[in-house]
């Protein structure tokens, strides 16, 4: 809402600026925009872009891209680049902001590339001091203090300050890196970003060494997007020419920033023997042994994927720097906690962690890496519901089902399980109970096994209700671990229709395969529970902690299912307490979560067009007696759990009754704070 009120206002600034401003500098640096032919471009609902009238569009010229036009190395050895800057129709951008909106910025490094170390060196480079410490480091960094010339409206070139040494090497790869930005946050409150990264050889031969071990594209699956440093770097091979192995020391900490190890560290975050501490840009501490990595670690594939050009570096390249940044504990010099002893240097490495060995679990890099509920001694376990029966007010469920091998198809029979739980509830329209029922002592008929509830529907049972069920086995695994592993099967769906002439599903708002993005494979309360159809089931509108939360802990907190997951994903940007009691009374407190992307991308979790106003009539309150009022009707539920501020809960309160909502008067579709434009970026 206060993006658009700028917008709004910013008419008045555009008029002035264009009438004004704009002309008063062209006569005195005798420049003008040139008009050219331009790109089309089309915004997205979700973005800021979008909302601009054509008027504003054309005064702000939205977007910032960097082109690389020449890199040379002349005989003074200070590279010259030749830069072209412009917005998102491919005009030309004023670097200053004057004659265009927004100064634009671009910052420089130059690095070359070790292939033998699969590292960089960075010529520009800075000395940093320890104000603790007192010890000062060497540090890849960009040039500074280099000379920008206009040659014309958006076409500069920029000379470095850095000076390559006399001798340097130019049959290697070299790598230039380009990050800026360009400030309308005065405007529009954004800024735009631009990375560039070229690879060369001095000597005008053709590169053949390049590093690309982890595409950007794999981090924003996750990060949406990698904006690090103020936001203006965002390319992963433009972080590894600073973050290289010789240039990256913390002095402060005396802790290692070099790519690998950094990355590993920040995801292992909680698991780390010594924890992870970084002091950075004016002395900011960074503590990151609390960032939990939201699946296994050890699916190290999740980054490095197979169809990278470097995809195998993380199985066919161990060093003692890349496995010890999450192996903490060891230490090399001495051999503690390592069963190849003492370590000099990574020549020994491979001897023992070779790619990958014979057996599972073994000491190959694969091998250790194997998590058990993957591992290929599983025969995989499956459930199929065949029929349900008895679905009326007051009737007795029963449900005719098989287990079975996935491998085969061999049956399964229910009392070799360890858990064969049926879950039953309703009504779709928006859940309001469910009940359980055990069904290892199924009857079985040849390799079909029947159950019947033991628990009869209500007599004022209505609608559809859906049935689901948690099935598993615990194995031991001959290599493996000593514990065992709990084989579970994924979980079953099946509508029944008790006065519906037709099932009806409930609204489907959440896209699983987004959840798995980041969390790999989705699997709660005990690696049992997959999908998102049963997770609203017992996560409806009146579930709350209470079974397990201590008397005097209480009142119980809401766990309705879009609730607790915006609060778990708002986490440490929460203004308020969410901590939820579970399974043995266990407390578990959220609001140290982060969330790695941007939360006003609804759609990073939402099927589209599942998150606007007004909600389903059948939508329900959730009684929120942790929060600032109770209940919270279904629309201000879902935004007041992101939104959790004292203004925000008063605004919602006065546009609210207790027999409905007015959200959508403002907030709905099409209107000029629409929950779509609200969140635009």
């Amino acid at each position: 809402m206060k993006v658009m009120m700028v917008l709004n206002g910013a008419v008045l600034l555009l008029s002035a600026a264009a009438a004004v401003t704009v002309p008063s500098h062209v006569p005195s640096q005798g420049l003008r925009r040139v008009v050219k032919p331009e790109t089309a471009v089309t915004y997205q609902a979700s973005q800021i872009e979008a909302y601009l009238t054509k008027e504003q569009v054309e005064y702000i010229r939205p977007g910032y891209n960097i082109e690389l036009l020449s890199f040379e190395i002349p005989a003074d050895g200070r590279p010259l680049a030749t830069v072209k800057l412009t917005d998102d129709m491919g005009q030309p951008l004023d670097r200053e902001g004057k004659i265009t909106p927004g100064p634009c910025s671009a910052s420089f490094i130059l690095a070359w590339y070790d292939a033998a170390r699969r590292d960089y060196v960075s010529y520009t480079t800075t000395v940093q001091k320890s104000p603790i410490t007192q010890v000062s480091a060497t540090q890849a960094a960009a040039d500074s203090g280099g000379t920008w010339t206009r040659v014309e409206l958006g076409t500069y070139t920029y000379k470095f300050r850095t000076a390559l040494p006399t001798g340097y090497d130019k049959t290697k790869t070299h790598t230039v890196g380009i990050y800026g930005s360009r400030n309308l946050a005065a405007i529009i409150e954004k800024t735009y970003y631009d990375n560039v990264l070229y690879d060369f050889r001095p000597d005008g031969a053709a590169v053949t060494d390049t590093w690309n071990a982890v595409a950007t594209a794999t981090c924003n699956s996750c990060h949406d997007p990698l904006a690090l440093h103020g936001g203006a770097r965002r390319e992963v091979k433009l972080c590894v020419l600073c973050h290289n192995t010789t240039q990256s020391l913390d002095p402060d900490t005396g802790n290692n920033v070099q790519m690998a190890e950094m990355t590993h560290k920040i995801h292992f975050g909680p698991n780390l023997t010594k924890g992870y501490t970084i002091i950075g840009y004016q002395q900011a501490v960074h503590d990151y042994s609390h960032v939990t990595y939201p699946q296994d670690v050890r699916n190290c594939t999740t980054c490095h994927k197979p169809s990278a050009p470097e995809g195998h570096i993380w199985y066919s390249n161990p060093s003692r720097q890349a496995c010890g940044s999450c192996h903490d504990s060891i230490n090399w010099e001495t051999g503690e906690n390592h069963d190849g002893g003492a370590a000099a240097d990574d020549s020994a490495c491979s001897a023992c962690h070779q790619p990958e060995g014979e057996f599972e679990f073994d000491a190959s890099v694969k091998g250790a890496h194997v998590i058990p509920t993957k591992s290929a001694q599983l025969r995989g376990l499956g459930i199929e519901i065949l029929d349900v029966e008895g679905a009326a007010p007051g009737g007795k469920i029963t449900v005719s089902f098989r287990t079975y091998n996935l491998d085969d198809g061999s049956f399964v029979p229910p009392s070799t399980l360890n858990s064969c739980n049926f879950l039953l509830g309703g009504p779709t329209a928006d859940y309001t109970s469910y009940v359980r029922g055990d069904a290892r002592a199924a009857t079985v008929k040849g390799e079909t096994a029947t159950y019947t509830f033991t628990n009869v529907l209500p007599t004022d049972a209505m609608g559809t209700w859906a049935l689901s069920a948690d099935v598993y086995r615990n194995v031991r695994l001959n290599p493996g671990p000593s514990a065992a592993v709990r084989e579970a099967a994924q979980n079953p769906f099946r509508l029944v229709a008790v006065t519906d002439a037709q099932p009806i599903a409930h609204r489907a708002i959440v896209d699983l395969a987004k959840c798995n993005k980041c969390h790999d494979v989705l699997a709660l309360h005990g690696g049992q529970r997959f999908t998102i159809e049963e997770c609203v089931i017992c996560h409806n509108p009146v579930e709350t902690d209470a079974s397990w939360r201590p008397a005097d802990k209480r009142p119980a907190e809401s766990v309705h299912m879009k609730y607790m997951i915006h609060k778990i994903h708002t986490g440490e940007q929460l203004e308020r307490d969410y901590t939820v009691y579970g399974y043995g009374g266990n407390p578990i407190n959220f609001n140290e979560v982060v969330y790695p992307g941007d939360r006003r991308n609804c759609e990073a979790c939402h099927k589209p067009n599942s998150y606007g106003l007004p909600l389903p009539e059948e939508a329900l309150p959730t009684p929120t007696l942790r929060d600032w009022y109770t209940p919270m009707q279904a629309g201000a539920a879902a935004c007041l759990s992101c939104h959790s501020s004292l203004h925000a809960a008063a605004h919602a309160y006065v546009n609210n009754a207790p027999f409905g909502e007015a959200c959508a008067s403002c907030h709905g579709a099409g209107r000029e704070f629409s929950v779509v434009r609200s969140h635009a970026r």
